[in-house]
């Protein structure tokens, strides 16, 4: 496996597997047009924003993205505060529970070692929960979610050297 920087010709197949890997979760089909937004990747997304894919051989696996926020804001009801977040984390259900994850996360902190990042937000789905503690991941507190009257965890990655 290899990890390299998306270009904008991925857009499509970054929306495909953030979509395929939130559907492995047997969500309300309603949930995913809430979602639809958040979890379409466009290429101004990628222009704008950290992107790196998951290869194996040629074929995109997995993805995560970084972004900065200058300051706090909400997103309908959601506060989203300023700092680096790991916006985006996912892998292509048939190739999950294989280090994929754990290598992207591990990609991604070198990536904010090298940029000074000390620290990325997360917004975690509440059935990633043990993933996020494996990785050693800091749980802070429960957010609204752009779901109506549901609530997700947010968690900290501390990035050490």
């Amino acid at each position: 496996m290899k990890i390299v920087e998306a270009i904008t010709q991925d857009a499509s197949t970054l929306t495909e597997i953030a979509f395929a890997a939130k559907r492995q979760w047997n969500y309300p089909e309603h949930y995913y047009e809430i979602w639809k937004n958040e979890l379409t990747i466009t290429p101004e997304y990628i222009l704008g924003n950290r992107v790196y894919v998951a290869k194996i051989q040629s074929r995109s696996i997995g993805f995560y993205s970084i972004t900065e926020n200058l300051d706090d804001f909400y997103s309908d009801d959601v506060l989203i505060k300023k700092g680096y977040w790991l916006e985006h984390i996912f892998v292509l259900p048939d190739y999950q529970k294989q280090g994929i994850g754990v290598n992207l996360v591990e990609h991604a902190k070198s990536i904010c070692r090298g940029s000074g990042i000390q620290s990325l937000h997360i917004f975690v789905d509440p059935f990633s929960r043990t993933f996020y503690d494996k990785i050693k991941a800091v749980y802070l507190y429960d957010s609204r979610s752009s779901v109506p009257d549901r609530d997700i965890p947010v968690y900290k990655l501390i990035i050490t050297k």
